[in-house]
């Protein structure tokens, strides 16, 4: 056995055990630091994420954002099983609690890897996330997620400092109906439309742009989106 497998493997327990103990006893205290420490387990001190290649950065995401992406763990919408077992009983005030604390954090990340990706693929990619591919009905990523690729207020995440593991992780679940969201879903309207050789070219490009300093979401677009979104809205 690999020392990655077991390495993985050892994580997943953790991540499983420390899931079981949060889901079953919600501390009473207002420390939340110690209250997330089943998340920290997995995605990093602080939620900074780690060296792992799949756990996301929370620190500093959209709150709103992360509210409805632990609602839709809880409810089954993006299915994970230490997520989903995790969050299980948990109710939507807790939720907002957990979401508030890790949109509060403000860190800087650390400078993107080297890319070892082909040009014409790298190209391709800053072109999807630009211009999209009109031809085939796919818009350009920063016409939802803001021309910086920062987010936007309330729940359109950013695209950079990710692991390049996790975005591609991410768009194959948009494809499969693994990861769904509150109609109208728009992601599943554009994975639907991607090719692996897409994908390829949108994670090889996003993993090597540095993070701004100033990486905080925007209030709102220029323009309309380019399709109707429910991450564009707040929900109850």
């Amino acid at each position: 056995m690999s020392g990655r497998l077991i390495q993985s493997l050892a994580l997943s327990a953790a991540c499983l055990l420390a899931g079981t103990v949060f889901a079953q006893s919600v501390p009473a205290s207002h420390d939340m630091a110690a209250r997330v420490a089943a998340c920290t387990t997995c995605h990093g001190r602080e939620g900074r994420a780690t060296n792992s290649e799949y756990f996301p950065r929370l620190a500093g995401k959209p709150a709103g954002y992360l509210f409805e992406q632990l609602r839709n763990f809880r409810d089954g919408r993006r299915q994970q099983t230490y997520m989903n077992g995790l969050l299980a009983n948990m109710s939507d005030a807790y939720l907002h609690d957990i979401a508030e604390y890790f949109a509060s954090l403000d860190y800087p990340y650390s400078p993107p890897p080297a890319s070892s990706a082909p040009s014409l693929q790298l190209a391709r990619g800053k072109t999807l996330v630009f211009s999209g591919d009109p031809a085939r009905g796919i818009p350009a990523c920063a016409s939802c997620h803001g021309e910086a690729l920062t987010g936007v207020l309330p729940s359109v995440p950013s695209l950079l400092g990710l692991p390049r593991a996790y975005v591609a992780a991410q768009l194959g679940a948009w494809v499969t109906g693994q990861r769904r969201a509150i109609a109208p879903d728009c992601m599943a309207e554009v994975g639907r439309k991607l090719n692996s050789e897409d994908v390829h070219a949108v994670v090889s490009w996003l993993e090597i742009q540095p993070v701004p300093v100033s990486n905080k979401p925007v209030a709102s677009l220029p323009t309309r989106p380019a399709m109707p979104c429910s991450a564009m809205e707040t929900h109850p």
